[in-house]
């Protein structure tokens, strides 16, 4: 340090430097961050590199105390690389938490659903007719990071209220502590929005980005009548991408496995086309597993 010391004073003391350059950074070097730095490494830095440390001695000390546009939400740091003083720049907690939050946006997407979902967990999913449904979540979450075979997803079938959504979100959160994403979505708002997607000639392009997902959850599949079209061209293609990939995919839905084939079954100009109907759902029993939740409406509850 006291070789290092003798060295910036000389330089300091150089005439050619300014008069403002040469006070601004003798308040650089008397910065407590700085002094700290230059006792703990001035056994690896090259005294014959001063002019290049100094003005990172410099640069730090002025981020430090005044942050300019390019450096907001950083912290400087002086690092020693190649025997040369260097600033290094790392997120703020601000910044970091702001990472953290896109991270998980990006890793647990939402299309349509209340933002309130992304606060679901597990822990607090019990009571009366849902013990079954978590356990079965549990399995799923213990399966699937635990094997290499393919692992089905859910088909939580029940009646408004009892908590089917929840779970699911509650799912998602915990797969996603173990880096595994997870796109949620309201699958008939989904549907008008394809429909409305012809005009700009965008449903190809959609549904590649949906059908792809790590994991798929279709939320209130069945709510509404369900156009040909929408079934076998969007919902059909989705579902036979993700068999032939072996691709978890979950459902929630007021029907049963049976009832949402019946449902399926009614296109909707009213005409029966069983057998349609019969080749989607036999992708979904093959994608998930009927679970029935039941219990009281907890939808309004405070």
């Amino acid at each position: 340090m006291e070789n290092l010391g003798n060295r910036l004073a000389e330089y300091l003391n150089s005439k050619n430097l300014t008069e403002d350059y040469r006070r601004l950074l003798n308040g650089a070097l008397k910065d407590p961050d700085v002094q700290k730095f230059l006792k703990e490494n001035s056994d690896s830095i090259n005294p014959n590199a001063l002019s290049t440390s100094a003005a990172s001695i410099y640069e730090f000390y002025n981020n430090k105390n005044h942050a300019s546009e390019l450096s907001k939400g950083y912290y400087p740091k002086l690092i020693v690389n190649n025997h040369n003083i260097e600033v290094a720049y790392y997120p703020n907690e601000r910044t970091q938490n702001k990472e953290k939050r896109d991270q998980y946006e990006t890793g647990f997407v939402l299309m349509d659903m209340p933002s309130d979902i992304r606060n679901a967990k597990l822990d607090d999913y019990g009571g009366s007719g849902r013990q079954d449904a978590l356990g079965k979540a549990l399995d799923f979450i213990d399966n699937y990071l635990n094997q290499k075979n393919f692992v089905p997803g859910l088909y939580l079938a029940g009646d408004f209220g009892v908590g089917k959504t929840y779970l699911l979100g509650a799912i998602a959160n915990e797969l996603f502590k173990n880096d595994i994403h997870t796109t949620m979505m309201h699958f008939p708002t989904f549907a008008v929005e394809m429909k409305n997607s012809i005009g700009t000639n965008s449903v190809l392009a959609k549904v590649n980005k949906i059908k792809g997902a790590e994991i798929l959850m279709l939320d209130d599949i069945g709510a509404d009548s369900m156009s040909s079209w929408i079934r076998d061209e969007v919902l059909g293609v989705i579902l036979q991408y993700r068999m032939q990939e072996n691709l978890p995919t979950f459902f929630s839905s007021n029907f049963s496995m049976k009832e949402l084939e019946k449902h399926l079954a009614i296109n909707q100009r009213g005409e029966e086309e069983p057998v349609k109907a019969k080749r989607i759902m036999e992708r979904v029993r093959y994608l998930s597993r009927e679970v029935i939740v039941t219990g009281p409406n907890r939808r309004f509850e405070k």
